[in-house]
């Protein structure tokens, strides 16, 4: 994802959240924009336990606003209140956001996000390296370049950091996190050390990548993340790639996003039919491909352990209809649905009230998907080998 500083998503993460499945637009605008983790990313708090019931998840809701009112009235931080309910109910994707915690997540799942258009990665050494900078962004008008060492953010030493905390510092606090504010980064690079103070801008990201190495190989599309319009792009690379040419679908490290962008995708390689059903408090819904889709290319999708929510979705559907050989290591497992409530001083909390199932009926929380062939190293020219075996159309 040339994205978020190391990806917004791993900060969702760390907080629970990550980038969402998002329903709660679909069922209540029509519209992909809320957050409702049908299985939250950039995504595994297993949510509420398996089995839970739709009482359940509505008692939790309740219970949630109440703290969050009695704290307000009591004239304690109404948010905090929320914060410990959702953790004593259990719910491993609950999450509670600020009003600009939540209003950058939103902004997120539009494709756009604040920070430095850089990504980072822990290095073979131990330590924190640049692996990505965003073209035309402030780390790259910075000559800031991929391979740059990592030391230091605003003076805190990185280097024994987890990069989700590194992410959290590119990407500040409430107040630090808007365009135009500056960071000071600590970078050396061939034995020079140096330091860059870059402002943050309101960057747009670029979920889908897409490539043809050579010729005669596959056309690769490379799917970050299910933000807006990436299951659009998605379709337009299949409609437009070369006839016979197969395709590899790079769904690794993909968090999730929108649901209705990952069903998009799936409609490009089926024909109408079953994409997924959910639950959302007992009420059974289904998601349906949209029909005139490619059906006859050969389709490989490529995951790993990092393919999670709405990715996950993606991945199953295309499994179980048949559609395409799946390569590579086992998914995260995240299946939930998250519903947002907004709390009485306008911070929002999301709560798991539903499961989602792949058109054979599999639930995947905690379980994620089985690859057809499981490989570790090497997944990619594996993939590539058995796209060639399966032939082009006939």
């Amino acid at each position: 994802m040339s994205g978020p500083d190391t990806s917004f998503e791993l900060r969702r993460l760390r907080r629970g959240a990550a980038l969402t499945l998002v329903f709660a637009g679909v069922l209540a605008a029509g519209a992909a924009g809320g957050a409702f983790g049908g299985d939250r990313a950039p995504g595994e708090r297993a949510a509420a336990p398996v089995g839970s019931s739709p009482a359940a998840h509505k008692q939790d809701v309740q219970d949630v606003n109440e703290a969050a009112a009695e704290a307000l009235a009591d004239g304690k931080s109404a948010a905090e209140a929320a914060r410990r309910e959702v953790s004593r109910s259990g719910d491993r994707w609950g999450a509670v956001y600020s009003p600009h915690e939540y209003e950058e997540f939103a902004q997120s799942l539009d494709g756009e996000y604040t920070g430095v258009g850089l990504r980072a990665r822990r290095g073979d050494d131990g330590g924190i390296e640049v692996s990505r900078v965003q073209k035309g962004g402030p780390a790259d008008r910075a000559g800031i370049r991929r391979g740059d060492r990592l030391h230091s953010i605003d003076g805190k030493r990185v280097e024994d950091r987890p990069v989700t905390e590194v992410v959290a510092l590119l990407r500040g606090d409430a107040e630090q996190a808007r365009a135009g504010s500056p960071v000071e980064l600590g970078l050396s690079r061939e034995g020079r050390d140096w330091r860059q103070t870059v402002r943050r801008a309101v960057l747009r990201t670029s979920p889908v990548t897409v490539e043809r190495p050579r010729p005669e190989g596959p056309v690769r599309i490379k799917v970050d993340s299910f933000t807006k319009g990436a299951g659009e792009r998605v379709r337009e690379a299949v409609l437009s790639a070369p006839e016979g040419a197969g395709v590899l679908l790079d769904l690794r490290g993909n968090s999730g996003g929108l649901v209705v962008e990952a069903t998009r995708a799936a409609s490009a390689f089926l024909d109408g039919g079953l994409v997924a059903t959910y639950d959302v408090d007992g009420s059974q819904r289904a998601l349906h491909a949209e029909p005139g889709g490619d059906t006859r290319r050969p389709v490989v999708a490529l995951v790993d352990g990092g393919t999670m929510s709405a990715a996950e979705l993606l991945t199953g559907a295309l499994q179980d209809r048949g559609r395409a050989v799946v390569v590579g290591e086992r998914t995260f497992g995240k299946g939930s649905v998250q519903m947002p409530s907004e709390l009485p001083d306008g911070s929002v909390a999301e709560l798991t009230v539903g499961h989602y199932r792949t058109p054979a009926g599999h639930r995947l929380d905690n379980r994620g998907i089985t690859p057809d062939l499981e490989v570790g190293e090497k997944a990619a020219q594996r993939a590539e080998s058995v796209l060639s075996g399966l032939g082009g159309p006939s």
